[in-house]
């Protein structure tokens, strides 16, 4: 299904209450459009997922071929998540880019 086409999905919670952009808006297009070969229509829904796959998939694999180490996370790791993402909303919501990152 295409997530494009209105009335298919729910709206976002967050943006039908404050009218911005959450962290995640667009997710689901982005992933639509990269399944589909879509990279720059993929990066216009959602560039902090398209820049983020690659990581996953990187962690993915070790976890998978058995090269992961057991390791503790970070004392670092939540915050600077926490961090990212509340940047990434700010910025994609900045009215002086002229919405160029929104959903």
């Amino acid at each position: 299904m295409d997530p494009t086409r209105p009335g298919r999905f729910p709206a976002c919670p967050f943006r039908a209450t404050t009218g911005f952009d959450c962290p995640g808006c667009g997710s689901l297009r982005a992933l639509h459009e990269l399944t589909h070969g879509n990279l720059a229509a993929a990066a216009d829904y959602n560039l902090l997922l398209v820049a983020f796959l690659p990581c996953a998939a990187a962690v993915w694999l070790r976890a998978v071929t058995g090269r992961a180490r057991p390791r503790v996370l970070p004392k670092w790791g939540v915050p600077a998540t926490i961090i990212v993402l509340v940047v990434w909303a700010v910025i994609r919501n900045l009215p002086v880019l002229g919405g160029v990152l929104g959903a």
